[in-house]
């Protein structure tokens, strides 16, 4: 298969973000997918069933924008997450979706939303310049019937507005950026804050 020069280099940086991530713990087995928006709006993600750390090119395929396969490969199920995300925010070129101990047990312990406030690391996220911040990650019920929990995400923006991430219980969660390098730098960021409030809520509990 011929490949662009634009795949070839959004589909190393998934790579490379996968080994990142996967070495860090937060996708274990198959778990996890990640994708990057190319220039003519179609879009490169994961394959179904790939170990995110020792992803090739060949485990990258390229869909459109609706999420259907463009090549014969087949895409992640959760693919429609992915895109949902890039009609709803121009702005992003990358996705990533850990499935993380911090992220799943945050969502058995916190309910509906993950409060994340006056956290210095609150600055890595795109347009936050102030420790003097609040931002809400809502945490959706997880869901096999894909499209029907993207249009709940979907609802969640048309009334609360913008968010940096979400988070679906017992499962993983999603964070995006305008590059690869930037979604891994929200993602890394939630990790830390995730067990901050983790480890804050233990001290807390009488």
């Amino acid at each position: 298969m011929t490949y662009t020069e634009e795949f070839l280099a959004r589909a190393n940086e998934l790579i490379d973000a996968g080994r990142f991530i996967d070495n860090k713990g937060w996708v274990p087995a198959t778990s996890g997918n990640f994708s990057a928006r190319l220039s003519d709006g179609t879009i490169a993600v994961t394959v179904s069933g790939k170990h995110k750390g020792r992803l090739q090119i060949d485990d990258i395929m390229r869909v459109d924008s609706e999420g259907r396969s463009l090549d014969g490969k087949k895409p992640s199920a959760e693919t429609l997450l992915h895109t949902s995300l890039y009609k709803r925010f121009p702005e992003a070129r990358a996705v990533l979706h850990p499935h993380s101990v911090n992220a799943t047990l945050a969502s058995r312990i916190f309910g509906q939303e993950i409060v994340l406030e006056d956290y210095e690391l609150l600055k890595a996220f795109s347009g936050i310049d102030t420790h003097e911040t609040r931002i809400v990650v809502p945490v959706f019920a997880n869901d096999q019937d894909i499209a029907r929990l993207a249009g709940k995400v979907e609802q969640y923006l048309d009334t609360h507005g913008n968010m940096h991430a979400y988070v679906i219980a017992g499962h993983g969660f999603y964070t995006w950026g305008g590059s690869v390098a930037e979604a891994l730098r929200h993602l890394e960021a939630l990790e830390f804050l995730f067990d901050c409030e983790l480890r804050l809520h233990g001290v807390k509990k009488p």
